[in-house]
């Protein structure tokens, strides 16, 4: 009966320690999954990881100058899980030169935190694309998804493709 007390007592303390071990691990950074296409009738699909299991990375796209005026937009709020956000786009020549995100609405802070650390990535995509056919973030797909709807609703008011 002494030895099954015991082994009670192990088997608890070892429970509560994988536990504790469990919370205290810090989130992992976002890893750029496969490409989100665009497509106004309908949600975007999940993005899938790469058979590698390294993160993907932009195609190469042959950059042009920027000329001509710079023209800014606003893409429409888009509803997503977590909240809402609107993505504004500023382009010259044809090519997006600058991408800010003036609107997000989020339910909680675990939100607010996944998008917080998905922003930089998404942006540096679209910067490097010129496009709103951007990567996912792994964690962060339903805010790479209507990030990229809000790109793609600037980008059609602009009538840049």
């Amino acid at each position: 009966m002494k030895r099954a007390g015991l082994y009670l007592l192990a088997g608890t303390v070892a429970g509560f320690g994988g536990v504790l071990g469990l919370h205290s691990t810090q989130a992992a950074a976002p890893t750029v999954l496969g490409r989100l296409p665009h497509s106004e009738a309908g949600p975007l699909p999940a993005a899938t990881a790469p058979a590698s299991g390294r993160a993907a990375t932009p195609a190469a796209v042959p950059t042009r100058p920027a000329t001509g005026p710079a023209r800014t937009v606003t893409g429409a709020v888009v509803p997503y899980g977590y909240g809402e956000l609107s993505v504004r786009v500023t382009v010259r020549g044809g090519q997006i030169t600058a991408v800010s995100v003036p609107l997000l609405r989020v339910a909680d802070p675990t939100s607010q935190q996944i998008a917080a650390q998905a922003f930089p990535t998404l942006r540096s995509e679209v910067l490097a694309v010129h496009s709103a056919q951007i990567d996912g973030v792994s964690g962060a797909t339903y805010t790479s998804e209507a990030y990229s709807q809000s790109i793609q609703s600037a980008l059609d008011k602009l009538h840049v493709k």
